[in-house]
Formats: C-alpha cells, sequence, structure tokens
C-alpha cells in the first residue's frame, strides 16, 4: 500500500523575489543583445529565459485545508500539506486534494429488517481524508468511493437489526439511536480502511416502513400500545385493590366475609379499569337480598 510521506518544499516568497529580480535583469540583457545585433548573447539570454519560466512553474500555493501531492513521472514523491507559497521540482506533477469535513447524505435505500418487514432507511455521513496518498492511488475516485461504500454498510447494518424490538433489551432501529449510530460510523470506517478516510459521524436521517406495509405496521403498533397500556392500568387497578383490603382488615373499619370481598374487588377493577367515567349505585339494602 502506498503510504502518505509529507514532504517540506521551499519557501516560495523568497524564490518569487528572486526569480521576478532575475527575471527582470534577463529581460533587460536580451533587449540590450537584440539592440546590438549580438546573436550570442542573445541566444544565450533566450535560453537564460526559457529556464527562468521554467523555475515560476515550481511555484505552488497550498489553500487551508488543503493538500499537493507531488509527482515525478509518475512516481510517488510526497505531499504538502502546510499553507502558504512553496517552490518545488518544476517536472513535479502537483495533485490537489482537500482535507476539509465533508458530508452527504445517501439515498433512501429499501431494506429488509432483521425481521423480514421492508423499511425505508437514509443516513447522514461526515468525513475527512485523512491519508492523501491512500486516497488518490489506493482506490479510483475516492469520493464515490465512499458514497458506495457507506449505503453498503447501511444495507447490511439494516439487515442486522429489527425496526422494532421484539423483546425487552432487544436493540432496534428505531429505540437504540446513539448505539446504531456509532455501530454504523464503525462499519463504514471499516469499508473505508484502504481509502485514507476517517468517519467522523454516521447517523441515521430516515426510518420508515416501506408504504405497502405501513398502514398495517401502525394498526400492529397501536394495538401492542394498548395491550401494553392495559396491563399497566390492570397491574395497578390490583395492586390498589390489595392494600384497600389489608388497609381496611388492619384497621378494623369493617369485618368483611369472602363473599363481600369478592364483591368489592369486583366494583373497585370496574371503576379503576373502566375507560369511562362510572356511576355510583346506592344499594339501600344487604348483599344478601
Amino acid at each position: 500500500m502506498i503510504r502518505e510521506l509529507e514532504r517540506r518544499a521551499m519557501p516560495g516568497i523568497p524564490v518569487a523575489i528572486v526569480l521576478f529580480v532575475a527575471s527582470i535583469l534577463n529581460t533587460l540583457a536580451l533587449v540590450r543583445a537584440g539592440q546590438a545585433n549580438d546573436e550570442p548573447r542573445a541566444v544565450i539570454w533566450g535560453l537564460s529565459m526559457a529556464v527562468l519560466i521554467l523555475l515560476w512553474i515550481g511555484l505552488f500555493m497550498v489553500q487551508p485545508n488543503t493538500a499537493k501531492a507531488l509527482l515525478l513521472f509518475g512516481d510517488y514523491k510526497g505531499t504538502v500539506k502546510r499553507q502558504g507559497l512553496w517552490w518545488a521540482n518544476p517536472f513535479l506533477q502537483k495533485r490537489s486534494i482537500s482535507l476539509r469535513v465533508r458530508n452527504f447524505e445517501t439515498a433512501k435505500l429499501k431494506v429488509n429488517d432483521h425481521t423480514g418487514n421492508p423499511i425505508e432507511i437514509g443516513a447522514v455521513v461526515v468525513w475527512q481524508v485523512v491519508d492523501t496518498a491512500e486516497s488518490l492511488f489506493e482506490v479510483d475516485d475516492f469520493e464515490n468511493y465512499v458514497h458506495v461504500q457507506s449505503e453498503a454498510a447501511l444495507r447490511g447494518l439494516a439487515n442486522q437489526y429489527a425496526y422494532v424490538a421484539q423483546t425487552d433489551g432487544e436493540m432496534a432501529l428505531s429505540s437504540h439511536t446513539l448505539e446504531i449510530a456509532e455501530r454504523l460510523r464503525g462499519e463504514i470506517q471499516d469499508r473505508l480502511a484502504k481509502a485514507g478516510v476517517k468517519v467522523l459521524e454516521a447517523r441515521i436521517s430516515h426510518l420508515a416502513y416501506a408504504p405497502e406495509i405501513a398502514s398495517v405496521m401502525l394498526r400492529r403498533q397501536q394495538a401492542n400500545a394498548i395491550i401494553a397500556a392495559r396491563q399497566r392500568i390492570v397491574e395497578g387497578a390490583v395492586g390498589m385493590v390489595e392494600s384497600a383490603l389489608e388497609q381496611l382488615s388492619k384497621r378494623g373499619v369493617v369485618q368483611l366475609d369472602e363473599e363481600r370481598k369478592a364483591a368489592m374487588v369486583s366494583n373497585l377493577l370496574v371503576v379503576l379499569c373502566a375507560e369511562q367515567p362510572t356511576q355510583p349505585i346506592v344499594n339501600t339494602g344487604t348483599l344478601y337480598q
């Protein structure tokens, strides 16, 4: 594998000043040689001017958070990362690459979750080039490589987890957003190890059931929510009735036989578990009449 080699180039400002002065002096000498019809000197100063023009080509600028990869006849020689004006061998090819943080949003992918339900999922990926040599020479078009591999990692992650947890403690796409985001970042980073790219963040930006089953799954979620709520209501009501019977018995407020206890429990459960407000009925007789 080609690894990044950070290289230092010559400061460009001093070189530019020297080349500027030399170019002026060379131009004046060339003009004088031409006026004097001194052909040998004119040829010499003309060749000198060509050399100066070639040296000017060696100047290059590095913008903040960018880098220049240097190649000599196809051979990688290093990367200049320090911003500013620099000078290097004019025969070096200088390829620019951005080191800035980038982000993109994947397309909304239609995949099956771990339970086989079709879902739509999309993600936002934040990434940055950290090894210019790998990005430029290990993969072809590293930006497209990042996009394709990120979508592939997202598909693989969606297949590993269910949209909604089926059991208590199960990790699901809809409920464990932080954990899923961290695992997605790790999956993408593993796929981009050869591209010289570091994934800073990856998180799900869109998650929904596919249109063909969305209405059915919504009714299922509503039914599950109703059942869960009913279970909590019944558990609470039973606890309240049990507490009421214990308090009455301890304080000796009233002595109840088993039949009266059953009637009291029935009435309290009706009151506590009913969806609508209940209306009291005053019994002026006895339970046995």
